[in-house]
C-alpha cells in the first residue's frame, strides 16, 4: 500500500552559484538493481549533508515512487502537459532536501506520453533539470534501461554515468553497448562502473575486469570502478515492503557498499582507494 507523500517543506533549497553534480544511474538491461542504487545513493548523499534531488528519468516505466512507497501529488507527466512547473513537481522525502531528507521528481509508470516524448521535449526537460540543479548539491537521475534515444538525451545532461552491472552475460554486453553509445553521443559524460549483486568481492572484481577489458580493447579507455555491492535478500525484501533498506537496516552490507560508492562520487576516490 502506498503511503501518502509528506508535506511540502516551507522553504525550497536556496539557489546556488554552481550547479549540482549530476549522476545518471544507468544500465544496459532491466532487473539489475538500478533504481535501488539510485534511491540508496540519494539517501546516502542526504545523510552526508548534501542537498539532493532524485529524478525518475525512466520515462514511461517510472517506479521510484513505488519503491519509496510515496504517492506524489504531481509528476513529470504533469510538467510535460504544462499543468505545473518543473520545480513545483518536486516531492519531499524524509522532510525534503531543506530538512535533511531529499527531494524526488517522480515520473509516471505506463505513461505513453512520457515514453514517446519528441526529442525537443526531452532536450527541454534536460535543460530544465540543469536549471533545477542550481538548488542542489547532488542530482541523481534514474535513467531507463537500454540505449533508447531519449535515455541518451537525458544522460547527456549528467557529469557521470554510474553503470549498474551484474555478472549476467546480457547485463555485461548491454552495459558495454550503453558505454559505447554514450562515448559517441556524450563524450564529456564519464562512465563509472558499479558491480551489483556480487556473490563475493573476488567475483565482483572479475566482472569489473571483464567489462573494463572490453572497453580498453575496443573503445580505448578503461572505466573506473566505483564499487562492488554484495548480493543480499534484504534488498528484495525492502523493495517488496516499499521501504528503503538504508532507513531500516543501515548496517546491511549492500547499504555499506552503496554508501562507499556515494563517498567515492562526492570525493572523487577510486574503488582501489576503498579496498576493492
Amino acid at each position: 500500500m502506498l503511503r501518502k507523500s509528506q508535506e511540502r517543506p516551507a522553504q525550497r533549497p536556496a539557489p546556488r552559484v554552481a550547479p549540482a553534480s549530476i549522476i545518471a544511474v544507468a544500465s544496459g538491461k532491466g532487473g539489475v538493481g538500478k533504481t535501488f542504487m539510485a534511491i540508496t545513493l540519494a539517501s546516502a548523499f542526504a545523510q552526508a549533508g548534501k542537498r539532493t534531488l532524485l529524478v525518475d528519468g525512466d520515462l514511461g516505466l517510472a517506479n521510484v515512487d513505488v519503491q519509496l512507497g510515496i504517492a506524489p501529488e504531481t509528476d513529470l507527466a504533469a510538467v510535460i502537459a504544462g499543468w505545473v512547473e518543473l520545480d513545483d513537481a518536486v516531492t519531499p522525502v524524509d522532510g525534503g532536501a531543506a530538512e535533511g531528507g531529499f527531494d524526488v521528481l517522480p515520473g509516471r509508470s505506463g505513461s505513453g506520453a512520457l515514453a514517446e516524448l519528441p526529442p525537443e521535449e526531452v532536450a527541454r526537460l534536460a535543460a530544465g533539470l540543469s536549471a533545477l540543479a542550481l538548488q542542489y548539491d547532488q542530482v541523481v537521475v534514474d535513467l531507463g534501461a537500454g540505449i533508447e534515444a531519449n535515455c541518451m538525451r537525458l544522460a547527456r545532461a549528467a557529469d557521470k554515468a554510474l553503470m549498474v552491472i551484474t555478472d549476467e552475460p546480457t547485463s555485461m554486453t548491454d552495459a558495454y553497448a550503453f558505454i559505447k553509445v554514450l562515448r559517441g553521443y556524450a563524450p564529456n559524460v564519464e562512465p563509472v562502473i558499479c558491480i551489483n549483486q556480487a556473490e563475493s568481492r573476488a567475483a565482483g572484481q572479475r566482472t569489473y575486469e571483464a567489462i573494463a577489458r572490453a572497453c580498453q580493447t575496443f573503445l580505448g579507455f578503461r572505466p573506473h570502478l566505483a564499487g562492488i555491492v554484495m548480493r543480499d535478500p534484504k534488498v528484495r525484501d525492502a523493495i517488496r515492503c516499499q521501504k528503503t533498506l538504508i532507513s531500516t537496516d543501515q548496517q546491511a552490507q549492500p547499504i555499506q557498499d552503496a554508501i562507499a560508492i556515494s563517498q567515492m562520487l562526492i570525493g572523487g576516490r577510486q574503488g582501489a582507494d576503498l579496498g576493492y
